[in-house]
């Protein structure tokens, strides 16, 4: 049956959820989702009204799906930020909806939510530096201010709906691992992310160009800070419930590898990925590579600012032909902007996304 099966060609998945988690180069594959989206002509579970994610924090309900009183089960797509809720999601979503999220290894993940949450998370704000957070988290992280905290603690954790100030057990653990297997089709690691977009390539059935991408959401090089070796078994501690859901599903995406694809041909795959990413970049960009936020010339692509980290982009080159240009423009085309583009083709009628509004609070907050 196996050769049979190869034989066959297999059909794109047109129904898909992804569990966009935080600071996991999960911007770059909701771009993959957007542009997917348009090329099938698939409709999007869009955020309600003033939304501009699917009511996250709180955990998801249906009703922060724009339309979903008309629309019913009839969304392709859903792909913004939520807190998972299985029973919420499955009222919007197809039965046969293909789910999948993406983890990171919770050490880097820390880092980098805490520079770029600096100025909203309070744990991060009152303390010098990461180091300095992490060789005495609870000094500064308060339970009280948990709500405003999600993100100095556990985060992935959180966003796949558990308590992330929960304690840390064995027997707990295990439980929610079942339900996240359960719940979820393919979870990629944000670490081995060629690797991963290959392995989503033939898990969906799509095509190469499918998953390709320029990175989106990244920040400048300088505003890393160095985290001590300390530092970085403190995380695993105080993110112990984030490393252990990393170090189980890091496991079982090897596993999925070597079941699925084989390292050989991995490798074979992941060299033409980035060889066509070389040539798109080649095609559409001017520098070849993402610049800060300062050297963005057109100003409607300017990724969201937030905290210290300066957010790269990316300047197109001029007099590129219409279909190519527009090709462009989507690879690199931010979140938010994507998203109330979307909005507006999807919902004609309803009142545009103020997105020039929260654009410039970002930008003037970090001048």
């Amino acid at each position: 049956s196996e050769s049979l099966k190869e034989l066959l060609p297999c059909c794109a998945k047109t129904n898909v959820m992804f569990l966009k988690t935080h600071k996991t180069a999960s911007s770059t594959i909701l771009n993959i989702m957007f542009r997917f989206a348009e090329r099938y002509n698939l409709t999007v579970a869009l955020p309600a009204n003033k939304l501009f994610h699917l009511g996250y924090p709180e955990t998801f309900q249906a009703k922060f799906v724009e339309e979903f009183q008309t629309i019913g089960q009839n969304y392709n797509i859903m792909c913004n930020h939520l807190r998972f809720n299985p029973s919420e999601v499955r009222k919007v979503m197809a039965a046969n909806t293909f789910y999948f999220s993406i983890l990171r290894n919770p050490i880097p993940l820390l880092e980098s939510s805490y520079v770029y949450y600096k100025d909203n998370v309070p744990a991060f704000k009152i303390s010098k530096d990461v180091n300095e957070y992490l060789a005495s988290p609870t000094k500064y992280y308060h339970p009280s201010n948990y709500k405003q905290n999600i993100y100095a603690r556990n985060i992935m954790w959180f966003d796949f709906g558990y308590d992330n100030n929960a304690e840390d057990n064995k027997k707990y653990i295990q439980k929610v691992l079942k339900e996240i297997e359960q719940n979820f089709h393919l979870i990629l690691i944000a670490d081995y992310f060629d690797e991963s977009m290959i392995l989503l390539k033939h898990t969906l059935c799509w095509d190469l160009d499918d998953v390709i991408y320029f990175k989106l959401n990244s920040r400048s090089q300088d505003t890393v800070q160095t985290l001590t070796p300390e530092s970085k078994e403190r995380v695993k501690a105080w993110c112990s419930l984030d490393w252990e859901l990393y170090l189980h599903f890091n496991q079982s995406f090897w596993r999925r590898i070597e079941e699925t694809i084989g390292l050989e041909e991995l490798e074979y795959e992941v060299n033409h990925l980035r060889r066509r990413q070389k040539e798109l970049m080649e095609i559409c960009l001017l520098n070849q590579e993402a610049v800060g936020k300062d050297h963005i010339n057109n100003k409607a692509l300017l990724p969201y600012q937030s905290g210290a980290a300066n957010i790269l982009g990316y300047n197109l080159k001029q007099d590129l032909d219409n279909r190519t240009l527009r090709t462009c423009q989507k690879m690199v085309m931010p979140e938010l902007q994507y998203m109330s583009h979307l909005y507006a083709v999807q919902h004609p009628h309803k009142k545009r996304k103020q997105l020039d509004l929260v654009l410039a609070q970002a930008s003037s907050r970090k001048k």
